[in-house]
């Protein structure tokens, strides 16, 4: 299974959603919490060119936010990225 990274937030229904669709495939992931931790933050906007949360990586691929998750998903290509 591919190496998966999300920061998140622990208030952030998106990350709440996305956690719960990976949870659901039976993916483990590395979760990164943002909160009250502006270098994280901007760490992860560097890497990911977005602000918002959450901000997904599946192996080297930036996914993207929950949207673009549950797009992959819909798509049929998530299965297929998450098995590496």
């Amino acid at each position: 299974m591919a190496d998966i990274t999300i920061y998140s937030s622990n208030y952030c229904p998106f990350c709440i959603r996305a956690k719960q669709l990976l949870g659901s495939k039976g993916a483990r992931y590395n979760e990164i919490n943002v909160d009250g931790r502006p270098d994280v933050r901007a760490e992860m906007a560097r890497l990911a060119g977005r602000t918002s949360v959450p901000q997904i990586w599946i192996g080297d691929t930036h996914v993207g936010g929950c949207d673009d998750l549950i797009a992959l998903e819909r798509s049929g290509k998530l299965d297929t990225m998450l098995a590496g």
